[in-house]
């Protein structure tokens, strides 16, 4: 069912996104639908907390990695990311159209505190003699700029290299400031 919700959500956008049109794409009453979602809402908060908690594994899987140093963890976050975003860029557009419908419930909440509490961890092991103030800066900038710049460059389509590419020079500049911190 969720299948055919990402292809109904898809083909049709958010607006026209129904539990009617899920049910005829995953080939079974609206009424056994209900069994498992009890609206649209419930359907379309599944898709985003499914893609939340992606994201945050991959968060934490990669800046966790103790043994790898930290801006290495940092440069594989960046790529990660940036081909997430465009991989999932029609999906996400979609999701973000219908947010209001689950932006604020507490599971979502849940979900970006704990993405929060890593990075939060992350950075205070790649700025430890840092001034908690500019520690806080930092990992604003560096959370605020992914989130952005992710989503302004999926908005179009992108070749592999390209992705490649604008990751490294995008690693290139957040891993600089991090090193001008670290230097100060």
């Amino acid at each position: 069912m969720l299948d055919a919700a990402v292809q109904v959500l898809m083909a049709e956008g958010a607006p026209r996104f129904t539990t009617a049109r899920v049910a005829e794409r995953a080939g079974v009453s609206v009424g056994s639908l209900y069994q498992y979602f009890p609206n649209k809402a419930a359907i379309l908060f599944r898709l985003q907390s499914d893609e939340w908690r992606r994201t945050s594994e991959l968060l934490r899987d990669i800046l966790a990695d103790k043994p790898t140093p930290p801006l290495i963890r940092l440069r594989k976050l960046v790529h990660a990311f940036i081909r997430s975003e465009c991989e999932e860029a029609q999906i996400r557009g979609a999701l973000d159209d219908a947010a209001p419908l689950y932006r604020d419930a507490p599971e979502a909440i849940e979900v970006r505190a704990a993405s929060a509490d890593i990075f939060e961890a992350f950075m205070r092991e790649v700025l430890p003699g840092v001034a908690p103030e500019d520690r806080s800066r930092a990992g604003n900038l560096i959370e605020t700029t992914l989130g952005e710049v992710g989503a302004s460059f999926s908005s179009v389509p992108r070749a592999p290299d390209e992705i490649e590419a604008y990751a490294g020079a995008l690693a290139d500049m957040l891993c600089a400031y991090l090193e001008r911190l670290i230097t100060r």
